[in-house]
């Protein structure tokens, strides 16, 4: 393997997200496609309409899709893709698990079912600088029945985002704080991802996933859930479903994806994060955001991975180091 996409999930939106996406024949085409199959969805992004989970969800499967169809027009197309939380979704159409009208419908209810579970005094926080066996005794410490707690995402081996009730994220930050976390940030999500809070979405999830037709996959898949390679339907859809109630094992998709050979990672719109991270876990990798390279550099820099495997050292394509708020 040589090229992976990587899709991100729910914190990185931006107002103008899809407004900004490349000037390409093929994004319009998808625009117009999403319009047809869910109105409205094709340019909803205000910073007033991105404070809804589901608005949010739906803007970010949009912009996956729209970037690798984008690409596919440059000639770029991967040997594997990885999505983060919600950008599991455009990476199974990339994989070939889901059509589009299928990924976007199923992530409108996603985000429906998510916030209807958890209205209000339920989120997530970014703890950085510690290490994950910390984090979780300190979970297991804070987390009461009335006010859970539970280790949501495992990023990097001292980045981990912790989902729980706002009291239980309250006392998370004094805690970490006097255990010597470089920070601690409430994300920009309002409901209590990847943990078992979420079990009766996930059981909805399967079984709206259980209608979709098993495709040969065109793409090798790297589980959210796992961090494993998928290479059956049946098993993309599982992590589909059963990820929103589980523990996000990025770390270990990235390293599996280094450890597979991959020389390129290119990150879809918005933002960079999944690209930095790849970049500080595999340092002689070439990595790049779409958003800030565009496509015509994309098609070069893949083209170059193909064709001479092994890159310099200081290949980088994204310039700032990625902030705890760009994750989920």
């Amino acid at each position: 393997m040589r090229v992976a996409f990587l899709y991100p999930g729910q914190g990185t939106q931006r107002p103008g997200m899809l407004h900004d996406l490349p000037d390409q024949p093929a994004v319009a085409a998808t625009l117009a496609e999403a319009e047809r199959i869910l109105p409205g969805s094709s340019g909803n992004d205000t910073a007033q309409a991105l404070r809804s989970t589901v608005t949010a969800q739906v803007a970010l499967c949009v912009a996956g899709v729209a970037a690798t169809r984008a690409l596919a027009g440059a000639g770029v197309t991967p040997d594997a893709v990885a999505g983060h939380s919600v950008g599991a979704f455009p990476a199974a159409v990339a994989a070939g698990a889901l059509t589009f009208a299928e990924a976007l419908t199923t992530v409108r209810r996603r985000g429906e079912l998510m916030r209807d579970a958890y209205p209000r005094g339920y989120g997530m926080a970014a703890v950085l600088g510690l290490t994950v066996s910390r984090v979780r005794r300190m979970v297991e410490s804070i987390g009461t029945d009335d006010d859970p707690a539970y280790v949501a995402v495992v990023d990097t081996d001292q980045q981990i985002v912790v989902a729980g009730s706002t009291r239980a994220l309250e006392r998370l930050a004094v805690t970490a704080a006097r255990d010597g976390a470089r920070r601690v940030q409430r994300l920009d999500i309002g409901v209590p991802s990847h943990c078992p809070l979420l079990g009766g979405v996930a059981d909805a999830l399967a079984d709206l996933l259980g209608t979709v037709p098993r495709r040969r996959l065109t793409v090798p898949y790297v589980g959210d859930s796992t961090g494993r390679l998928l290479r059956d339907t049946g098993a993309v859809l599982d992590d589909l479903a059963r990820g929103v109630a589980t523990t996000v094992r990025w770390r270990d998709a990235t390293a599996l994806l280094g450890e597979l050979g991959t020389t390129l990672f290119i990150q879809a719109p918005p933002g960079h994060v999944l690209a930095r991270m790849a970049g500080a876990a595999h340092p002689h990798a070439r990595v790049l955001a779409l958003a800030e390279t565009g496509v015509a550099d994309a098609a070069v820099r893949a083209r170059r991975a193909r064709e001479h495997p092994d890159p310099p050292s200081n290949s980088r394509s994204v310039r700032r180091p990625a902030t705890p708020g760009e994750r989920r």
